[in-house]
């Protein structure tokens, strides 16, 4: 059998859950917590990180950084994680939902300005795989008409665009620990803050909206309830977990890397016939390889060739249901403009197995699958 996704583990996890429990704090916020802020503010030029309980909280902490109210506008990308657009929605927000682009499958910036409102608050562009959005023209976008970008780089951890990290170019930004992603602790994310402005309310509303990070450094002599907030603090221990993946944070990307230029190389005949599409990665980014996906003719294609995977024991899965046809999309979202690409891209995208130390020889076995379904 060959999983979609297999649960990372680089070896020291144990031994760093273990010294979490020996020091006797494992509710958030000890060694592991700060060595895994610290090594994100250094590694990729971020003011200031802290890791949440998941991507969705941080997500939903930048809301209320944002001090968005109900009535007002966001814009974002239907295909993207529900996530993405309930953090603003949970503070009465519309959003706006913008078509993609059929080559990276991000937010196409060229429609952005058409869905602009005196009530847009904030862009929300989505990294899809790790492959960055077109940020100098979305940045540029945001300035004009004095609106925040918060990047959910959910996906991106270890990906650039111009040299400069995902979540590290808009006012915030948001990583994903969860399981799948290419560095987890089961379930956890970090709130990436680019501005001095949001720093401080951030602790206070990770920690229950108390002021209860000064009290721990010694600033002050009591905490008490400041602002609003909730629980986004996670556990020690997943900070142990994931701290044991960050020391080799770079062997982990190489890895994947290599993984991912395997499938792209060995599946170019297929695509030289015409029956799939592969990832385009502009020359301006830099990807992690969080996923490898091919592009089939349609929807019913896909669908036979999951089956196809799934009788020779290899996982395949499509992704997301484009949030504009859901059943919450149409109550607290609108689709601006025509759905060009959404819809028909998501229906054509098929993710192959892609995690940590996934071996040729199985990839190699699901080519051999996918050239022989072809016919080549």
């Amino acid at each position: 059998m060959l999983p979609f996704n297999k649960i990372l583990f680089s070896g020291k996890e144990l031994d760093y859950m273990r010294q979490a429990l020996n020091n006797d704090k494992i509710c958030g916020d000890g060694q592991f917590t700060k060595k895994c802020n610290q090594w994100f503010e250094n590694e990729f030029n971020i003011r200031k990180v802290l890791l949440t309980t998941s991507c969705t909280h941080a997500l939903e902490m930048t809301a209320i950084l944002a001090n968005i109210q109900p009535g007002d506008e966001i814009i974002a990308p239907s295909f993207t994680f529900v996530s993405t657009v309930n953090a603003f929605v949970l503070r009465g927000a519309k959003i706006k939902f913008v078509d993609i682009r059929p080559d990276t499958m991000n937010l196409n910036e060229q429609l952005i300005e058409a869905a602009i409102t005196p009530k847009t608050r904030a862009i929300v562009p989505v990294h899809y795989a790790g492959v960055a959005c077109e940020m100098d023209t979305i940045m540029a976008i945001a300035k004009k008409y004095n609106l925040l970008v918060i990047e959910d780089a959910a996906q991106g951890v270890m990906s650039s665009y111009k040299g400069r990290a995902l979540g590290s170019m808009g006012e915030m930004g948001a990583f994903s620990f969860h399981e799948t992603k290419n560095y987890t602790m089961g379930e956890g994310g970090a709130i990436l803050l680019n501005h001095q402005d949001y720093t401080e309310r951030a602790e206070i509303i990770r920690e229950k909206g108390t002021d209860r990070s000064k009290f721990l450094r010694g600033q002050i002599d009591k905490y008490s309830w400041c602002d609003i907030g909730s629980s986004y603090l996670p556990s020690e221990l997943n900070a142990a977990y994931l701290w044991a993946q960050l020391e080799v944070a770079h062997e982990i990307n190489n890895n994947r890397l290599q993984s991912w230029h395997k499938y792209n190389l060995s599946l170019s005949d297929v695509m030289q016939h015409g029956d799939i599409e592969l990832p385009v990665i502009p020359k301006e980014c830099i990807h992690n390889a969080h996923m490898f996906y091919l592009k089939v003719a349609n929807l019913a294609t896909r669908s036979r060739l999951i089956e196809v995977f799934k009788k020779h024991g290899i996982s395949t899965v499509f992704h997301y249901v484009p949030l504009h046809s859901a059943k919450a999309g149409l109550i607290y979202g609108d689709f601006i403009g025509e759905d060009k690409y959404t819809t028909i891209e998501s229906e054509r995208l098929l993710r192959l197995p892609m995690h940590y130390g996934l071996k040729e020889d199985d990839i190699m076995r699901l080519v051999e699958i996918l050239y022989d379904f072809y016919g080549i």
